[in-house]
């Protein structure tokens, strides 16, 4: 389903109305690219699901105050990733943090961005799936750092860690995700 920029405008002022067959129009337009984007934060469908729906709630609640300034899209997205990473601000215990006096300086060297990255034959189900089973902190670290372009300090301040542990937790998911990726081309192969 497809909408126009004449037809989104509809649907805002719909939703804005709270009108119920404008905000089911615009939940099934998003619903599957927005499932995709909880899907990286959640090791299964039912606490994506619940974080999607947490989503919308969040977003009909406030689109009156979506004053058409920039995408819409873009601003209903910034609310599903905040909505996600709130979900694992609730449950920060799941987080690998590491004693504060701990000696980070090896993580203050690694590099932003890994230039001789390989490139893996992979398929989005597959990376989505890997994704998955990371720990709750490795997966959130990946994801800001990764898919949302957080930088470490911004991490470490939204998270409440250090920005080595942000590093870390990055730097350790990368690995994982190396990893559980092999192991999946390997298994397809036999």
């Amino acid at each position: 389903m497809t909408v126009n920029p004449q037809e989104l405008e509809i649907l805002i002022l719909g939703c804005q109305k709270n009108d119920r067959k404008a905000q089911q129009l615009l939940h099934k337009h998003y619903y599957g690219s927005f499932m995709g984007i909880c899907l990286r934060y959640t090791r299964n469908e039912d606490q994506a699901a619940d974080i999607l729906q947490n989503s919308f709630i969040k977003i009909f609640k406030n689109i009156k105050k979506y004053e058409g300034q920039g995408s819409f899209e873009g601003w209903m997205k910034r609310i599903v990733v905040n909505t996600a990473i709130d979900y694992h601000r609730k449950r920060k215990n799941d987080f690998l943090l590491l004693p504060e006096d701990q000696e980070l300086e090896q993580f203050e060297q690694v590099e932003e961005n890994d230039e001789h990255e390989s490139e893996y034959p992979y398929t989005q189900k597959h990376i989505i799936a890997a994704i998955q089973e990371l720990t709750p902190a490795y997966r959130t670290v990946f994801n800001m750092y990764i898919i949302e372009n957080y930088q470490h300090k911004e991490i470490a301040e939204i998270l409440g860690i250090s920005i080595g542990t942000s590093k870390s937790n990055l730097l350790k998911a990368k690995a994982k995700l190396k990893k559980l990726l092999a192991e999946k081309i390997k298994t397809q192969a036999n």
